[in-house]
């Protein structure tokens, strides 16, 4: 039966070899590719040129760019370092003046103070000085009538006489000193 089918498939053609194309075929198909050939080079291959062109000017626009950019940073760090340094060193030298001015101050300020307390104390021994004179200008002349009036009491006799009360006094007031010398050995 398949024998069949094949003999009758063969009667109405003359014998042709399956392997070798039709020319006529061959023909339209080359003339298509030609066309198709035509309209990818003309037309299609300067766009993608085009395309490509734009795109690699574009990234070699973005790397120039974010070189710059990258020189630019370097450049503000590098800055930016400087400026820290310099406040750095301008901080450290503004610490040190003020360290050394408030040592100034403070020396100024203890000198007055030294200045101040000799003034207070020499100012208290002057005082004390003035006193103690005071007091024994007063001590002598209330001693003096007191050693005036016993010694008048005790002699029986009155001693108005003043270089012989002076002279009593001053011997009383000798003999105190001498007592009291003494008795602070």
């Amino acid at each position: 039966m398949n024998q069949l089918i094949i003999s009758a498939a063969t009667e109405g053609k003359e014998a042709t070899n399956p392997l070798v194309p039709n020319v006529w075929e061959m023909g339209v198909v080359l003339v298509g590719f030609a066309v198709l050939l035509y309209i990818v080079v003309k037309f299609i291959v300067p766009m993608f040129e085009k395309t490509f062109a734009e795109r690699a000017e574009a990234i070699e626009g973005g790397i120039a760019k974010a070189e710059a950019a990258q020189a630019e940073a370097s450049a503000a760090l590098e800055e930016y370092k400087q400026q820290l340094t310099d406040a750095r060193a301008e901080a450290n030298r503004i610490r040190e003046e003020a360290r050394a001015e408030g040592a100034q101050i403070l020396a100024d300020l203890k000198a007055k103070a030294a200045a101040e307390s000799a003034r207070i104390t020499e100012q208290a021994h002057a005082a004390i000085e003035s006193e103690r004179q005071a007091a024994v200008v007063s001590l002598r002349s209330e001693v003096g009538t007191l050693a005036t009036t016993l010694a008048g009491r005790i002699v029986g006799e009155a001693l108005t006489d003043d270089q012989r009360a002076a002279r009593v006094v001053d011997r009383f007031l000798a003999d105190l000193e001498t007592q009291s010398a003494g008795a602070a050995k």
